[in-house]
């Protein structure tokens, strides 16, 4: 029987996890999650995966931890062909917190991609293996009026991007590119599904 662990106090990849029907228990890792200087939010989301399951395990040190991380970019617009030098620059996108926020971030989100790089990592006695998601999102253009109808609706401040991708945030997408829509929520099931049985943890057992 395996001691497994999840450390992460959320509530969503907590029920993603109780997907695999695999027996595991939740612990909150204490880490700084602030992004490093110069540090893209691909880069931010593997170290964090990490950082989490590293600080559980010293707890836990016969444990097996997963720890899991996402971070959205909001990718440039496409060329401005009346000004062409313009500046490209990407926005990395954290939970909203509030209302406000969220507001801000659909509007810069409607009518362009988001990137959601969710990464995952399992610690297994001093042994690591990592995976990495990328999943896609274009949005739709979105009014004001449906940005606030949306948040009252779903209250998704805990949620990286302002939205649920399992619940209503869903309507506010013109396309998802993915291989795990798992992941979009915060965990990559076919990714640590992979990374589990590597360690003759099943799911279903």
């Amino acid at each position: 029987m395996h001691n497994l662990i999840l450390a992460s106090s959320s509530s969503y990849r907590k029920s993603l996890l109780e997907r695999l029907q695999i027996s595991f228990t939740c612990a909150s890792p204490d880490i700084d999650e602030r992004a490093h200087a110069n540090e893209s939010a691909q880069e931010q989301a593997v170290r964090l995966a990490s950082e989490k399951a590293q600080a559980v395990a010293v707890e836990f040190p016969q444990a097996t931890v997963i720890g899991a991380d996402q971070v959205a970019e909001l990718r440039p617009a496409e060329p401005n062909t009346q000004n062409p030098n313009q500046t490209k620059i990407t926005r990395v996108l954290g939970k909203p917190g509030n209302h406000q926020r969220a507001v801000e971030q659909l509007s810069a989100q409607s009518g362009h991609l988001v990137k959601f790089y969710t990464a995952v990592t399992v610690l297994n006695q001093g042994l690591t293996s990592s995976a990495l998601d990328i999943t896609e999102v274009r949005f739709r253009d979105l009014s004001s009026t449906e940005i606030e109808a949306y948040l009252i609706a779903d209250t998704p401040y805990d949620c990286a991007g302002s939205f649920k991708a399992e619940s209503l945030g869903v309507s506010l997408f013109e396309s998802v590119t993915s291989v795990d829509p798992s992941a979009l929520i915060g965990l990559p099931l076919i990714k640590l599904s992979q990374l589990l049985r590597d360690l003759g943890i099943t799911a279903g057992h």
